[in-house]
């Protein structure tokens, strides 16, 4: 029955000579379509459903069922489909995994399986994978503790991974570590597909994924790249740096989200007429996508001639208790924010620390829907003749502004980014295309780079290289309607300038084992 696996993968576009050599002459009707014909069929009734989450149920179905179809599908309309395979409909399919649960795509991994991990890996129908996106579930997106209902994140990554990059879908693996979740409402929820009781933590959650990333490397190779997704922030950075040394790996949130954040800021400075050192940054958030992109844009900035104590001392962040000041009563800093405290009295009022740093750049990773309010946007535009806004928090609803908003209140003058899409905003006689700094920019690019110039350890400077390329792309034209990130309709060429420039940079710098 082998000839019915490949069956599922290429759907009504056999030919009569196919299907008579594979033996499924009379399993499908007899009218031969071309891959054109189904796709038009496709788009036909995608757009007769209203619903995002059911378009996403379709679209997952056909990438079950005809694989060809679906990635072609996907790579030539992305403007059209990637908000619904990826952000921020994946979000809302998260939330309803265990309701829409019809088919398991992935590779589960529990706490049961301690001591057994190397085993169910093996359990992969696939031996020579080489990138992995793997996820714990505890931090998906905006939305917190899903649990196993996280599986559609590194699902949906890896499918950018083919549709944006080309890669070979039989070199993915997307893996959720299931070791249960501290979201009791899951938890309780009957149709619940993961385990059902609270988070391992501690020395025993390290010594799984201890367990897991050597399993990883006994069965697939030392170079298989590991993209870490969606850890809950007191893992992200604290795997990042134990493993980044010893294995190929990489944090999205933290270094994917900081790439593309940097890529915009880049694209910026050509509107602004100042340079990534002449700004300076507010962010609202210090969790890992915040802290991650403050590091490279120190980076990018120490590139343009500051010394590092400078380059930091442009950045100021708030938390949950209030701006990164040293020795606040509450909260306290500790960890990898207490680069950025500053020596301040404390502050908890947002609004009052924006109208004292008066930053050139603001930078949303919160999640706090709305905390960019019309009177923070209207003094950022007092201070600044072209405020940045960058509202990045995913998806829609937890955006810290909208489009609109950042528009109105700025008197059309903002440079205005956002973590998922919004529409086209129309202000008097201008319109506006607001960009998307969408991740998908950035690691599809980085993932074939890594995979083709068989670089070992994932350094800074790599994701540096894929900013500017970013960058670069942004034409004249897209920054006339204030979009500072290329249309996504491009991001395909990106994707592979990103790969070659690494392969470039990896060639003349040592760093490739293809050598």
């Amino acid at each position: 029955m082998d000839h019915l696996w490949q069956f599922n993968f290429q759907g009504l576009s056999f030919t009569l000579k196919e299907r008579q050599q594979l033996g499924i002459y009379g399993l499908q009707p007899p009218y031969v379509r071309t891959q054109e014909e189904q796709m038009e069929i496709c788009k036909t009734f995608i757009e007769r459903l209203e619903l995002p989450l059911t378009k996403f149920v379709y679209l997952m179905d056909l990438h079950d069922t005809d694989e060809k179809l679906f990635y072609r599908l996907v790579s030539e309309n992305v403007e059209a489909y990637m908000p619904i395979i990826y952000t921020p409909t994946v979000g809302l399919a998260c939330q309803k995994s265990s309701q829409i649960f019809a088919k398991p795509r992935g590779l589960y991994i529990t706490s049961n399986d301690v001591g057994h991990i190397y085993d169910v890996l093996k359990n992969w129908l696939v031996p020579s994978n080489r990138i992995i996106c793997v996820t714990d579930g505890e931090r998906i997106l905006g939305l917190g503790d899903l649990g196993a209902n996280g599986m559609g994140i590194p699902v949906g990554k890896l499918a950018l991974y083919t549709a944006l990059a080309g890669v070979n879908p039989e070199i993915s693996l997307p893996i959720t570590l299931d070791v249960g979740t501290n979201n009791k409402e899951l938890r309780d929820d009957p149709s619940y597909v993961g385990l059902v009781r609270p988070r391992m933590t501690g020395q025993e959650y390290d010594d799984f994924i201890d367990e897991f990333m050597e399993a990883v490397v006994k069965c697939f190779g030392q170079h298989t790249l590991i993209q870490f997704e969606d850890f809950g922030n007191h893992n992200a950075f604290r795997l990042l740096h134990k493993y980044r040394e010893r294995y190929c790996t990489f944090n999205d949130d933290i270094q994917g989200t900081a790439s593309v954040v940097v890529s915009g800021l880049l694209a910026c400075t050509r509107l602004t007429g100042k340079k990534l050192s002449e700004n300076v940054f507010l962010f609202l958030g210090a969790g890992e996508a915040a802290i991650g992109t403050a590091d490279l844009t120190v980076k990018a900035m120490e590139r343009e001639g500051l010394g590092l104590d400078e380059a930091r001392g442009r950045i100021w962040m708030v938390d949950i208790d209030g701006l990164l000041a040293l020795d606040r009563p509450e909260g306290g800093v500790d960890g990898y924010k207490q680069v950025y405290a500053k020596k301040h009295e404390p502050v908890k009022d947002f609004a009052a620390i924006v109208n004292d740093v008066k930053p050139s750049v603001l930078i949303g990773a919160s999640a706090a829907s709305g905390a960019f309010t019309p009177d923070i946007l209207k003094a950022m535009a007092t201070f600044n003749e072209r405020p940045i806004i960058f509202a990045l928090s995913n998806p829609t609803p937890k955006a810290e502004c909208t489009a609109e908003q950042a528009y109105t209140n700025t008197e059309g003058r903002a440079i205005f980014a956002s973590g998922s899409p919004f529409g086209t905003v129309v202000l008097g006689d201008k319109t506006y295309q607001p960009g998307q700094g969408n991740n998908a920019y950035i690691f599809p690019g980085v993932g074939l780079g890594i995979i083709l110039s068989g670089i070992f350890h994932v350094n800074e400077q790599v994701f540096l290289i894929a900013s500017d390329t970013v960058a670069n792309n942004v034409s004249d034209e897209d920054l006339a309607v204030g979009r500072v990130y290329p249309p996504l309709s491009n991001i395909k060429e990106c994707s592979i300038q990103i790969a070659c420039n690494i392969l470039e940079y990896a060639y003349a710098e040592g760093k490739s084992d293809n050598t």
